[in-house]
């Protein structure tokens, strides 16, 4: 592990355009529940259940109940040493390129500014009526006025099942997926598109793949860098690496 360690800080060191994409399970690691483990249910609902405009346009109290009791138990939590040093890694790589699929802001949290957010933020509300967009970490329900406008209703602003990322997010993803030459996958299924489809356009490419995953079933292509453990563990110690290569 020592020198996969080594070999995955030297490479990314002398990467020219590379990315850092996190999932789910960095933030499992502070304790907060993913959508396919063990907690992901409430209520007898399954995520996929409420995460939908459907399930909003035919019950916002019970989505908006949903979100509540979500934004209330990753309050309790807070960032783990992955998220600390996910904001160095990007100290010490200008160019890096840093995407998360996950809502819970623990990025910015740590110190990571500049990350896009594929799936939105947890803690943003958007106006379905003027569309704007702002930061509230109150309890929200269908009856909460929009800030700007004053109209009803507000909507979690994420992506829900069915709807597509945001445009101006994944232009940016996709235009750097054209030349990386180094992609780091930190917690992530590798299952969900079209995030799962970056690290194997990076390998098309002939660019490397470094994974960073507690789950034992994920199996590298023949040139990717696999390390199995905790993002909380591993990070840190290419941080370090890095450190000594600068």
């Amino acid at each position: 592990m020592k020198d996969l360690i080594a070999t995955a800080a030297r490479i990314l060191h002398h990467a020219r355009h590379p990315i850092f994409l996190s999932g789910a399970g960095i933030s499992a690691e502070s304790g907060i529940p993913t959508f396919r483990g063990s907690e992901g249910l409430w209520k007898n609902y399954r995520a996929e259940e409420l995460a939908t405009p459907e399930a909003f346009a035919r019950d916002p109290h019970l989505v908006w109940q949903w979100y509540n009791w979500r934004k209330e138990r990753i309050a309790q939590c807070k960032p783990n040493p992955a998220h600390y040093a996910a904001a160095e890694l990007k100290k010490l790589l200008p160019e890096l390129l840093c995407v998360t699929q996950n809502v819970d802001g623990f990025h910015a949290l740590a110190g990571l500014s500049e990350v896009l957010e594929m799936h939105g933020n947890i803690y943003r509300t958007r106006c379905l009526s003027c569309k704007t967009v702002t930061e509230n970490r109150t309890e929200i329900t269908p009856t909460t006025p929009c800030p700007a406008c004053g109209k009803v209703p507000l909507r979690p602003d994420v992506v829900w099942f069915g709807e597509i990322l945001p445009r101006q997010v994944m232009d940016v993803i996709y235009a750097r997926l054209q030349i990386a030459d180094a992609i780091l996958v930190v917690g992530t299924s590798g299952t969900v598109y079209p995030a799962a489809g970056f690290a194997v356009e990076v390998r098309r490419r002939r660019g490397t793949v470094i994974e960073i995953n507690t789950d034992a079933a994920h199996r590298p292509y023949a040139d990717d860098i696999y390390l199995h453990g905790k993002a909380g563990e591993i990070l840190p110690a290419i941080v370090d690496e890095l450190r000594r290569l600068s």
